[in-house]
C-alpha cells in the first residue's frame, strides 16, 4: 500500500520499521522539526527522523502541517492511506480528506479510555490493571475516531511507563500491520463518548506528590511519571525524586522521613512507603541506602 507516515517519538519507531519491513511503499515521513535539546541546546532530530533516514526514506518537517502548501504537497503524493503515531500536531480536515483509505492512528490505550497525549503515564498513575493499544480512523476530534482493532495486556505491578511504553510500541506495530491487511473487512466501531477519560499532556507540577495521598497512589505516580516529570517532593528546598519504592507496613506522618538502619521510609496518607531509589536535585539517582550514608533525615519532612 502507498503510505505517508506521520510520527515523532520513539514510540512511533517500531511501527515505521515494521511497515517498511513488510513491503509497504512509504512515499514520505512527516515528523516534527528538529528541536534544541540537552545542556548545549543543540538541534536534535526526532527518533522517527533518525529511523527514516536510516531506512532511506524521504523526510519532511513542516512547522505546521495545516499550511496550504503542505496540504497540496500531501495531495500530490496521492497516498492510499496515512498512518499517524504520536505526530504531535492536529490533522486538519483538508488532510483527512486526502487518502481514500483514511488516516489510521495507533493509540496507546484501550479507547475510549485515556484519550490524549499521555495515555501510558496516566493509566499507570491512576492504578489501571490493564491497558493496550487501539487502531482507529482519525477524525477531527481528539482521539475520537472510529476504532478498528484492539490489543489488551496486563500492567505489571512494578512496571514503569518507560517499560510499558516499550511493550506497547512493539504491540502497536503488530496491530497496525494487521489493521492494514484486514482493513477491507474491518467494520469500524464508534466510540462510546460516555465512557471516555482523558490523559492530558504532562506538566511538571503533575509530579509534585501530595503526601496525604495513599501510599499506593504515590507509588503509581512514581511508576507512571517516568522519565518525566517524575514523582517528587521537596527536601530543604531541593527537588527530591522518588524513582522506586514499595508499600511499607508502618504508620508515619505524611511527608515525614524516617530511617531504620540503611532503609528509608516516607509517610503517606494512612501509611508509608519505603524509598528504594531516590534522587536529590543536583545529584545522580541512587539507592536510598547510599543516600543515607551522607545524609541524616532526622526531623525532615518532605514538602
Amino acid at each position: 500500500m502507498k503510505l505517508v507516515y506521520l510520527g515523532t517519538p520513539s514510540f512511533a519507531v517500531p511501527t515505521l520499521e515494521r511497515i517498511v519491513a513488510v513491503g509497504h511503499e512509504v512515499v514520505a515521513v512527516f515528523t516534527q522539526p528538529d528541536r534544541p535539546k540537552g545542556r548545549g541546546q543543540k538541534d536534535a532530530m526526532s527518533p522517527v527522523k533518525e529511523a527514516a533516514l536510516r531506512l532511506g526514506l524521504a523526510v519532511d518537517q513542516p512547522e505546521r502541517v495545516r499550511r496550504p502548501e503542505v496540504v497540496e504537497q500531501l495531495r500530490a503524493m496521492a497516498p492510499e492511506a496515512m498512518v499517524v503515531v504520536g505526530y504531535g500536531q492536529i490533522i486538519p480536515q483538508a488532510i483527512l480528506d486526502i487518502p481514500p483509505q483514511g488516516i489510521i492512528n495507533v493509540h496507546a490505550s484501550l479507547l475510549p479510555k485515556y484519550r490524549g497525549a499521555a495515555p501510558i503515564q496516566w493509566a499507570i498513575a491512576r492504578g489501571e490493571k490493564t491497558t493496550g493499544v487501539t487502531t482507529m480512523k482519525i477524525d477531527a476530534g481528539l482521539d475520537t475516531g472510529a476504532m478498528l482493532l484492539k490489543w489488551e495486556t496486563e500492567i505489571g505491578e512494578e512496571e514503569t511507563a518507560v517499560e510499558l511504553g516499550a511493550r506497547l510500541a512493539e504491540a502497536g506495530a503488530d496491530l497496525l500491520i494487521r489493521t492494514l491487511v484486514e482493513l477491507p473487512n474491518i467494520v469500524p466501531e464508534a466510540q462510546d463518548n460516555a465512557q471516555a477519560t482523558l490523559a492530558p499532556i504532562l506538566k511538571r507540577e503533575d509530579g509534585h506528590i501530595d503526601w496525604k495521598m495513599p501510599a499506593r497512589e504515590t507509588l503509581n505516580r512514581a511508576r507512571g511519571f517516568q522519565p518525566w516529570p517524575g514523582a517528587y517532593g521537596f527536601l530543604r528546598g531541593l527537588r527530591f525524586h522518588v524513582w522506586r519504592g514499595a508499600i511499607a507496613d508502618c504508620e508515619i506522618a505524611p511527608g515525614a522521613l524516617q530511617a531504620e538502619g540503611k532503609r528509608l521510609f516516607a509517610g503517606c496518607g494512612g501509611g508509608a512507603i519505603e524509598l528504594i531509589e531516590i534522587q536529590l536535585e543536583g545529584k545522580k539517582r541512587m539507592a536510598a541506602s547510599a543516600f543515607l550514608n551522607g545524609f541524616s533525615v532526622a526531623g525532615e519532612v518532605l514538602g
